[in-house]
């Protein structure tokens, strides 16, 4: 039984709950984070000096952190063809994927998400949301070009590629209802977002 640390709404635990529930893994969540605290005390520091959410933590007590890394880890230790591609290009492909999404994607919709969800009304700073609007717009024009080429986005099987990039699509389709028709990815969003993990561990729970 595995434990992975962190509360439900953030982000970056929901890949990691995703992943696990396309694995179909045994494990436990224990809430973290936000309005749980106990990630800047000692014991969870222990495991993760960095006081953020999620940490995977394993019986044997090996503790790991970073989300896409758990992914990738619990992936090859299960040697789960589900999301892990068996061909080697094809996994570098979704890996890179899942790396974009965190130098290009999350970047762009951080200042949308904190700005609409996490700041009242009267304290946002509209210039910020904005261009970060148009970053992440550009961003999923990228991944739009790459869908009008493969069926997910590292090939034409569902993967750990489509996790990370997924959890924020998820964000820019609630966050960002004026954006440009986009019928690629549009057409992988819907398949996504159909898939049990998806809707229980990411879009089913509300944005907060």
């Amino acid at each position: 039984m595995i434990k992975i640390w962190g509360r439900n709404t953030s982000s970056n635990v929901q890949k990691v709950m995703w992943a696990i529930g396309e694995m179909k893994l045994p494990h436990q969540r224990i809430d973290v984070g936000g309005a749980f605290g106990k990630n800047n005390e000692g014991p969870y520091l222990a495991m993760n000096p960095n006081g953020l959410v999620p940490t995977l933590e394993e019986e044997d007590g090996f503790t790991l952190w970073e989300s896409n890394s758990i992914v990738r880890y619990l992936a090859g230790k299960h040697q789960n063809r589900t999301v892990e591609p068996a061909d080697l290009k094809t996994r570098a492909r979704a890996q890179m994927w899942m790396d974009w999404q965190l130098s290009v994607m999350a970047p762009a919709i951080t200042p949308v998400f904190w700005g609409m969800i996490r700041t009242p009304p009267e304290k946002r700073d509209q210039a910020a949301i904005d261009a970060g609007k148009e970053k992440t717009t550009a961003a999923a024009k990228i991944m739009d070009a790459q869908l009008g080429k493969t069926r997910f986005m590292a090939g034409d099987s569902f993967s750990y590629g489509d996790i990370p990039v997924g959890v924020m699509i998820r964000r820019y389709m609630e966050l960002v209802p004026e954006r440009p028709a986009l019928a690629n990815l549009e057409r992988w969003f819907g398949e996504i977002s159909a898939r049990a993990p998806f809707r229980e561990h990411s879009g089913g729970i509300p944005l907060t």
